[in-house]
């Protein structure tokens, strides 16, 4: 029995490593997309100090960063992959509460639980 538990918490591991892996790289290609785009459309500009400027409407809502986003804007593929950079920790505390089901280890299930809930709720 605990041959079997080994060999699942080792492919727990590999799991929760290949998706901390793909998010941080597949974030970064995305930043790193958008600010070659965003230098190739703006990268002369010369900025004003003078006067502050929010973020664009578009930059707000997490909808609106996804149809820009598509539309080739720099700025919006740069959130972008801020928000999958934001999302990767969250995607590994899910699987991590999928793989405590599985195993049938309810405690660290809910310890597990209740911290992706203050996660989500101070986001």
């Amino acid at each position: 029995m605990k041959v079997n538990a080994a060999i699942n918490d080792k492919r727990m591991e590999t799991i929760m490593g290949n998706v901390l892996r793909v998010g941080v790289i597949l974030s970064a290609t995305i930043v790193l997309a958008g600010g070659i785009i965003f230098l190739l459309k703006r990268g002369g500009e010369v900025p004003h100090y003078h006067s502050f400027k929010g973020e664009p409407h578009q930059l707000r809502s997490i909808t609106e960063i996804w149809k820009t986003a598509w539309q080739g804007k720099g700025l919006s593929l740069i959130q972008l992959g801020l928000l999958v950079l934001i999302a990767t920790p969250i995607m590994r505390i899910i699987f991590s509460v999928i793989g405590y089901l599985l195993e049938k280890d309810y405690l660290y299930a809910v310890i597990t639980l209740t911290v992706l809930c203050i996660i989500l709720f101070s986001l």
